[in-house]
């Protein structure tokens, strides 16, 4: 039974970074896939990026060069780097475990 609590969300201007956290309960290496969806208001919850447990990473058309997922076995945690950010990246953010686990989301607000 994983657990996953993510960090890092808030306000941030046109441009600027963010860097989201994925905590979870159990070893990242025992889960196969490590994923990071965002829901925007009025839009289906859509995949940003992954991570398998053999640090194989998939990214959305839309975040490709400006986002990096990344792991750390040791501290159980799955990163998701977010650059160049727009407006149009708004949403909640969720932490996934294998297509299944979820996270209870963190907002991400890009605005000036």
């Amino acid at each position: 039974q994983v657990q996953l609590v993510e960090s890092g969300g808030g306000l941030v201007q046109p441009g600027g970074s963010l860097r989201l956290s994925c905590a979870a309960s159990v070893s990242i290496p025992s889960i196969f896939v490590m994923g990071w969806f965002r829901q925007a208001p009025g839009k289906q919850r859509e995949l940003v990026a992954s991570i398998t447990n053999s640090g194989t990473t998939n990214y959305a058309d839309f975040v490709k060069g400006r986002f990096t997922i990344s792991r750390d076995n040791a501290k159980n945690t799955v990163y998701l780097q977010m650059n160049s950010l727009k407006p149009e990246d708004t949403a909640v953010y969720y932490c996934n475990a294998d297509w299944s686990a979820w996270g209870q989301g963190t907002l991400v607000t890009v605005s000036s």
